[in-house]
């Protein structure tokens, strides 16, 4: 697993950066194609709302790519915030790995 102190980009961050910015789309805008209302469209755009496998599909199908793409950025996202969780990071060491595999 890639170990990095700089925290990913979220998919807010993405969303807004390299979709919505270039092609002037607005949340209102954004929120009518993806068939959703616009708070949903805001909460992702803020980190609010996770995207989940729907979510993922109807991204790709407006922007033309992948549901991988969005999936992905959600899970470097997650996998980041679990290891520099001090909570979380305790869960994780307290795990002990199985001398062989079942």
């Amino acid at each position: 697993m890639l170990m990095t102190k700089r925290k990913p980009a979220t998919v807010g961050e993405i969303l807004v950066e390299e979709f919505m910015l270039p092609m002037k789309l607005t949340q209102t805008a954004l929120a009518e194609a993806m068939g959703v209302q616009r708070k949903h469209v805001n909460e992702l755009c803020n980190g609010r709302r996770n995207v989940t496998a729907a979510t993922a599909l109807i991204l790709a199908r407006v922007f033309g790519n992948s549901p991988d793409f969005w999936l992905n950025i959600q899970r470097r996202s997650d996998l980041w915030e679990a290891l520099h969780s001090p909570r979380e990071r305790q869960r994780i060491e307290r795990a002990k790995p199985l001398k062989t595999a079942a």
